[in-house]
């Protein structure tokens, strides 16, 4: 069930620590935001010199107010923290909000003292948000301790940044969206951004979860929770750009960022990232209404060519399809429009809507009602007509429909209810782009829970994020199996004797250290053979393998060339695998220290970071999963034949890649493992080298 966290969100009483007059300090707006609903229950107004604060007698104490107090909200200069927190606890609070700041973001000697807190805090059976946090507000149990008023509604906002909160809550009003909750994480020293998404979770107000986070704490709890909430989650995040390892050993470390990590740990989860405030909105929005596609094909309506083919354009660039509709369906339209309305797919009413402005609300309810189309567009002028006569500066005014302007824009105002009685009786989603967002039709199917936007590039991804992908995700963020054997010999042969007891195909290879052992290892099997020298970081970069060596002869020759040069100290002698019509592939797991394990597959061999084809998701990795991925490449098509190529195992791989990535995740001291490459045939996968880096 997780902590239970009921006195945070719902005290029997709340006291105000560091309540102040002066309008700069921040126990002055808490406390004033706190008086709001003096009704609900009791607020208590504390400051060391008495008095009164905004007209209330203040106490200069906890132990002076009397009687218990629940939650304790603390804004004092650092040096009284630990001794305020103390007094709360003494006091009875189960609760306790952290405004203070000057503790783990200081330094080693902050993150000592904020530990300390932390486990007194825990200690006496309470919780604490912060310290160097903002404060909270719960819209549903009327509790407001943070300097900022949020607007009611279903949205659950946790954000290590106050300013990033209040844009998003003016972002997010003329959408008619609102807040149920809004935590500001601070340091998260106790209670964490996995406790709140839990919490969140089980709250029936909330119906999505907007998170803003630097810093995840336990990456891979957090994606376990969010894959366990059952709502929206979505997720703003900063610093995911750079290289999460640039002293990499293996081609995984070298290839997987920050930004792979957090990308497929949300694609696991079903959380939906984005890049910014104003995307974040767009996603909220689109959520809202709790209309889901089931399939990518999208129709887009149309007043006007030229929105068409951008809206059409802009939803391929999002991950659907705008498929020509059948024949029937096409026939049905013709019905609705006249002659010169396009009815393929983009549907241009063509100027019929200046005519009938009841031409939207038909076409697009014909559209929902197609079982071809799983989600709908409109796009251009909708919402021009009652625009020019709501004083909203229409064109409408100016031109020569100006006299019939009242009557248009009733009409448009009448299928806007009507657009919204189709949507009622479909889960299929229906997206709005409009030249005029904030005109009277167009907040009339906002307020029936249509989203509206002024841009085509935004209605597209809010239609992408209606979209359930059942093929793509989520796919849910597997349990971690328990510690094995931690790997002693991280050499070569030590790595392939890991991975083959795991059940990893490896060719026949003997190590070797001199001619007479090499020799002796020829005779073990038949060749061509392949010699590598061992103990070197990128073997073939460095001539330290020699492929496709036909007898014992070649092989002498080879071993002696290549010890002469590179002298190394140990090499190992191998069958040569038939490479026929086979691919390489490179799969590996890198260990992220927030989100642990952490899966790569793609096109492998010596080419691996130059083509960059790559795919990441948490580890371990199902088999069903991994075809995922590996169908997901740019390269796929080589996997399935091209050119006469037959098509390669893939269920073989995908076995590979399921007990290589659960190998990975049950030995934490490996902080890089891979195959490269991966030979994949028709008749199967090969492993033909392999690396390991320990802790």
């Amino acid at each position: 069930m997780g902590r239970d966290l009921s006195a945070l969100f719902d005290p029997k009483s709340v006291a105000v620590v560091g309540a102040s007059d002066d309008p700069a300090k921040y126990g002055h707006a808490v406390a004033a935001q706190a008086l709001r609903a003096p009704d609900r229950r009791p607020v208590h107004l504390v400051n060391r010199r008495g008095g009164t604060v905004l007209g209330r007698t203040t106490a200069t104490s906890l132990a002076g107010i009397g009687e218990p107090v629940e939650l304790v909200v603390i804004s004092v200069p650092g040096p009284g923290f630990e001794a305020a927190v103390d007094d709360a606890l003494a006091c009875g609070a189960r609760a306790i909000v952290g405004i203070t700041a000057g503790f783990a973001e200081t330094g080693p000697l902050g993150l000592a003292r904020q530990q300390a807190i932390a486990d007194r805090v825990r200690a006496a059976g309470a919780v604490l948000v912060g310290p160097n946090c903002l404060g909270i507000a719960d819209n549903t149990t009327e509790l407001y301790l943070a300097s900022d008023r949020f607007a009611p509604g279903g949205i659950a906002l946790l954000s290590q940044s106050g300013n990033l909160a209040l844009e998003l809550q003016l972002r997010c009003a003329p959408h008619g969206l609102g807040f149920s909750r809004f935590v500001s994480l601070g340091n998260q020293a106790d209670v964490t951004l996995v406790d709140l998404i839990e919490d969140a979770a089980r709250h029936d107000a909330t119906r999505a979860i907007a998170v803003y986070a630097e810093d995840f704490g336990d990456g891979r709890a957090f994606a376990e929770a969010a894959a366990a909430a059952g709502k929206p989650v979505v997720l703003l995040t900063a610093g995911r750009g750079a290289a999460s390892a640039r002293s990499a050993q293996s081609h995984t470390g070298a290839l997987t960022t920050s930004a792979d990590v957090v990308a497929a740990a949300c694609r696991d989860a079903g959380v939906e990232l984005v890049a910014t405030p104003h995307e974040m909105t767009v996603v909220l929005a689109a959520l809202n209404g709790g209309r889901r596609a089931t399939g990518h094909r999208t129709a887009v309506c149309t007043d006007g060519g030229g929105h068409g083919a951008i809206a059409a354009d802009a939803a391929e660039a999002a991950g659907l399809a705008v498929p020509e509709l059948g024949t029937a369906a096409q026939q049905r339209l013709r019905t609705l429009l006249w002659e010169q309305s396009a009815v393929g797919n983009p549907v241009d009413l063509a100027g019929m809507g200046e005519q009938n402005p009841h031409s939207y609300g038909d076409t697009v309810g014909a559209l929902l009602a197609l079982d071809e189309v799983d989600s709908v567009v409109l796009t251009g002028y909708f919402g021009g007509y009652s625009a020019a006569t709501g004083g909203l500066g229409g064109p409408a005014a100016e031109s020569g429909t100006a006299g019939g302007g009242s009557a248009l824009a009733a009409g448009e105002l009448e299928t806007a209810h009507q657009m919204a009685d189709h949507a009622t009786r479909t889960a299929k989603p229906l997206v709005v782009q409009s030249m005029f967002p904030d005109a009277p039709s167009c907040r009339t199917l906002v307020e029936a829970g249509i989203p509206v936007f002024a841009s085509t590039e935004d209605a597209a991804r809010a239609l992408a994020a209606m979209t359930v992908d059942g093929a793509a995700g989520p796919h849910g963020v597997r349990p971690l199996p328990p510690a094995a054997a931690p790997l002693r010999d991280p050499g070569y042969h030590g790595v392939r004797t890991l991975l083959s007891a795991a059940g990893v195909p490896f060719p026949e290879a003997r190590e070797i250290t001199d001619e007479a052992q090499l020799l002796a290892a020829a005779d073990a099997f038949e060749g061509p053979y392949v010699l590598k020298a061992l103990h070197l970081l990128h073997k073939s970069d460095a001539g330290g393998v020699a492929l496709g060596l036909p007898d014992r002869a070649a092989l002498v020759t080879a071993f002696r060339e290549m010890h002469a040069r590179l002298g190394a100290a140990s090499y190992s002698v191998e069958a040569m695998a038939d490479l026929t019509d086979g691919v390489e592939l490179i799969v590996g797991v890198n260990r992220d220290p927030r989100f642990g394990p952490v899966a790569m597959v793609g096109l492998g061999g010596v080419l691996t970071e130059a083509l960059h084809d790559v795919a990441f998701a948490l580890a371990p990795v199902p088999a069903a999963r991994a075809e995922q991925l590996l169908t997901g490449l740019r390269t796929a098509a080589l996997l399935k034949g091209v050119r006469g190529r037959p098509a390669v195992d893939l269920a073989a791989a995908a076995a590979v890649i399921e007990r290589l990535t659960t190998l990975a995740a049950a030995h934490p001291e490996i902080t890089e493992i891979e195959v490269n490459p991966l030979l994949v045939r028709p008749d199967g996968a090969l492993a033909l080298d392999a690396r390991a880096v320990l802790a």
